[in-house]
């Protein structure tokens, strides 16, 4: 490129690595601005708290899926099996919760559900950091695994959960906010205090240049590790979530949530290439998502409409960051 001539594509990169959740924060001002004007009666008495706690509950258990996969995302790698986590743990607490008499037996169960979710974690850890293989092989391989355990327990969707455990999870509010809302702001502030500290510099410093973190004595494979084990335990929680919302089971509950978790972390600013990015950028990424999906309903179109338009989304967004290159290169 000649001297003088403004390189786009290398501002841009600068830019996000800076500013990862700017444009995420753009993007939901203007789609939050649009479903309100959608919604003329959103204003009147009781209507927005009844709005938020509706599409928060539904929303949790995909934000904490992205939650996860940004983690994954920033240390350098890909993970396309918390989908399929997420299916296996809803089906064992659909087959498993049956009545609100055995307290200790459900704890146990939501217990051993979240232990499922750190191990398939971290099998999927140690094939990326200590087998070598491709993250997007090995995690797309143990899917399989994990999808056909839950079809396995679970052939047709199925299961029941009392009634009062889905809605404790559905209504419940503090101070007027849902429940769904402060495990968000729980979360956020869990991250911000690893991100401050020597796990948030080693996961950057992972992410951006393995080999150079290895070479000043950064643990790669533990982090690298680490990173899928994060992944699998909030893909855990976000199968609790899940089953508490939808109050059954489903073998392919989480079957396309991979992809939605994946380009929530690539609108919020996550990079492909490791090192840049933010949770909070990734949880607008998702409130995006689910907003986007609201103004379609709203809008009254037809289901085959609504599944093109969230298609043409997940594409611009993963392709985004490919195509700005490219127009840098033209130039």
């Amino acid at each position: 490129m000649m001297k003088g001539n403004f390189d786009f594509y290398n501002w841009w990169k600068k830019f996000n690595r800076k500013n990862t959740y700017v444009l995420a924060l753009v993007v939901f001002i203007i789609t939050t601005a649009i479903y309100f004007i959608l919604q003329p009666a959103i204003m009147e008495e009781g209507v927005l708290s009844r709005i938020t706690t509706s599409n928060f509950r539904t929303w949790l258990p995909i934000i904490l899926l992205s939650v996860g996969q940004t983690v994954v995302m920033l240390g350098g790698g890909l993970d396309l099996s918390s989908g399929a986590i997420l299916s296996l743990g809803n089906v064992i607490l659909a087959i498993s919760i049956r009545n609100t008499d055995e307290a200790g037996f459900n704890l146990l169960i939501v217990l051993a559900v979240i232990m499922m979710g750190l191990v398939a974690g971290a099998l999927n850890g140690f094939f990326v950091a200590f087998l070598d293989l491709q993250p997007i092989i090995a995690t797309f391989a143990t899917s399989f695994l994990y999808s056909g355990l839950a079809l396995l327990i679970l052939p047709q969707p199925g299961g029941k959960i009392p009634r009062p455990y889905t809605d404790f999870y559905r209504t419940t509010k503090f101070l007027g906010i849902p429940l769904a809302i402060y495990i968000i702001i729980a979360v956020l502030l869990i991250w911000v205090f690893f991100r401050n500290r020597k796990y948030g510099r080693f996961l950057f410093a992972v992410g951006g240049d393995e080999k150079a973190a290895y070479t000043t004595g950064v643990p790669v494979k533990g982090i690298i590790t680490s990173t899928y084990i994060l992944s699998g335990l909030l893909a855990s929680l976000g199968a609790i979530s899940y089953t508490l919302l939808t109050g059954s089971g489903s073998a392919r509950s989480g079957e396309d949530m991979t992809l939605t978790a994946l380009t929530a972390a690539v609108i919020g600013g996550t990079s492909f290439s490791g090192g840049s990015g933010s949770l909070f950028g990734t949880v607008l990424g998702a409130v995006i998502l689910g907003t986007i999906q609201n103004i379609l309903s709203l809008a009254r179109l037809d289901s085959w409409y609504r599944t093109l338009v969230n298609a043409v989304i997940i594409v611009i967004a993963l392709a985004g960051p490919g195509f700005i290159k490219l127009f840098a290169r033209e130039k």
